[in-house]
């Protein structure tokens, strides 16, 4: 099963061209599952942090099976440049929870270390590789289509990369020094607006507390920034809790911290956009 996660959007060829190389190259009848196409644009950083939380959420929801999962993710602003190609194979703690592995093939651009933190702070076991394979004809700009679309597809097929990859030190992949160092791994970049859905719904970087780095008290209150100096926020368990027209945040499906309006556009009504700062604040004691 492959799973594509960009930032391509629907527009164009793209996502095509893609499932056309994954459709000749893996085994055939190998499920191409288009997970999400407008991933955060340029940002590796917020596409990640959505990524880690997604793909847990999907895999649950999976019965038990034996067939490889791999996320063939593109959110890549450094095609064509010195960037390395990168693959990792996760097993355990937030990778597959049946025991099979998850692949995960794309840039080495700090895309994956989220999934590889959340990965290792769980017990389970990261391992990564350089791509060194090259197609015959490979584009400066379209490296999803031409060089790891058929990465993904071999790695579908349960095949060791062989010579085509040659083992690289979790240390030495891009915005590691943070995760195997002093620092938080990106985790202080994690309060603000990552993506906005169709309805109009702001998913953070944020997760409850008890969850991972976590730290969102169920009943703290949360401040988004906008005009004006931003707005104070309530918590409430779902839509359904507050009356319509009410903004409230919750913890969503893939358990990210969501600011929402029952029934409305909480983009609209908060006047938040993608990167605007959420804070949080300990609850108050009504009168």
């Amino acid at each position: 099963m492959i799973f594509l996660y960009t930032d391509f959007g629907w527009s164009g060829p793209y996502v095509g061209q893609m499932q056309a190389v994954l459709a000749a190259r893996a085994p055939l009848g190998t499920p191409i599952i288009d997970l999400m196409h407008d991933a955060p644009a340029f940002d590796p950083l917020a596409a990640g942090r959505l990524l880690a939380a997604i793909l847990p959420a999907t895999l649950a929801a999976l019965p038990p099976t034996t067939v490889p999962a791999v996320f063939l993710a593109i959110v890549d602003p450094g095609v064509g440049t010195a960037r390395r190609p990168l693959a990792v194979r996760l097993s355990g703690g937030q990778g597959r929870p049946q025991g099979c592995p998850v692949w995960l093939v794309g840039p080495d651009n700090g895309l994956f270390q989220p999934l590889i933190a959340d990965t290792t702070a769980t017990g389970g076991l990261a391992e990564a590789w350089e791509v060194t394979w090259r197609p015959e004809a490979l584009s400066v700009s379209f490296h999803g289509r031409d060089l790891f679309a058929p990465v993904a597809a071999l790695a579908a097929a349960g095949q060791e990369l062989g010579d085509w990859a040659r083992p690289l030190a979790l240390a030495d992949l891009v915005g590691a020094a943070p995760l195997y160092g002093t620092g938080d791994g990106g985790a202080a970049d994690n309060g603000r607006i990552l993506y906005i859905d169709s309805y109009g719904n702001g998913w953070t970087g944020l997760r409850p507390a008890g969850v991972l780095d976590g730290g969102v008290a169920p009943d703290a209150r949360l401040w988004v920034g906008g005009p004006g100096g931003g707005r104070a926020v309530e918590p409430a368990r779902t839509f359904g809790a507050v009356p319509p027209g009410t903004a409230f945040w919750y913890v969503n499906s893939s358990g990210l911290v969501e600011i929402a309006v029952n029934q409305g556009r909480a983009d609209a009504a908060l006047g938040f956009t993608l990167g605007s700062p959420i804070g949080v604040r300990a609850p108050y004691i009504k009168l």
